[in-house]
């Protein structure tokens, strides 16, 4: 997903920088103490710091976290946005169904399962799905 920002060690101690999706992300408290049981089961101390700037942007996605995405039933990011912009914010674009690739899609609401994803309905297959907003 690109949110571990820095990983740094100091004196033995694991210090791991992570950005939210969005500020506010319910999941971060979570994925903090994720990481800090991992790296405790491991063997090391561990802190977990939030970093709010630079926002987190879909940019810092790996291809292979975007094909897990898909693969989980989430469409990832465009690789070029066409409407991401301030005029055209919440404005619709052709979105790929990540279950039957699908093209034949729409938005249903601006806001999907979380704030950084919308919520899209496939026309063909008919299966609602999340899909990652542009930021």
């Amino acid at each position: 997903m690109g949110i571990i920002r820095d990983v740094g060690i100091d004196n033995g101690k694991v210090t791991v920088k992570i950005t939210p999706t969005y500020t506010g992300c319910p999941a971060m408290d979570m994925i903090g103490m994720q990481i800090k049981a991992a790296l405790g089961e491991a063997g090391y101390e561990a802190d977990v710091l939030t970093i709010l700037a630079p926002a987190w942007s879909t940019d810092w996605m790996s291809e292979t976290g975007k094909q897990k995405l898909r693969a989980y039933g989430i469409a990832p990011p465009m690789p070029k946005q066409s409407v991401c912009n301030d005029r055209l914010f919440a404005a619709e674009e052709a979105i790929q169904c990540p279950r039957c690739d699908s093209w034949h899609t729409h938005r249903i609401s601006e806001f999907g399962s979380t704030a950084c994803k919308s919520l899209y309905q496939c026309d063909d297959c008919k299966e609602p799905f999340d899909y990652f907003k542009c930021h």
